[in-house]
């Protein structure tokens, strides 16, 4: 009952920045936690960053202090503010969001978006 759809990814050179979103519909009600989790050929899905009830926000080491996440209730959008990026970075960009748990492990989510590509090169 919930679909997620991610916009915005693309290519940028290291250093630069993207801001990524993702708009929310059907029932989200029920929706506490939104988060973006990323995905590289080859590896394992990991958690980005975390949102609870657009507010407390939870961030995974390798993007403290270069990537924030935000929400904007009226809109029904979460985003991803990506700033001094790194080819480290390139992967697949999913959306999710969870009725119950938050946090950065993928298990506690149980809706997720297609994904938007972001593409860093050096």
């Amino acid at each position: 009952q919930v679909q997620l759809v991610e916009s915005g990814g693309g290519s940028a050179q290291a250093g630069g920045s993207l801001r990524l979103s993702c708009v929310r519909s059907g029932y989200t009600l029920n929706i506490g936690c939104m988060g973006w989790f990323r995905q590289a050929p080859g590896k394992e899905r990991e958690g980005v960053a975390s949102i609870l009830r657009g507010a407390a926000t939870y961030y995974a080491d390798s993007v403290k202090g270069r990537f924030t996440i935000s929400q904007d209730n009226a809109k029904n959008t979460v985003y991803l503010q990506m700033n001094s990026l790194k080819p480290e970075d390139t992967a697949m960009y999913y959306c999710a969001a969870s009725n119950y748990l938050c946090g950065l492990q993928y298990l506690h989510y149980n809706y997720w978006g297609h994904g938007t590509q972001v593409t860093v090169s050096s």
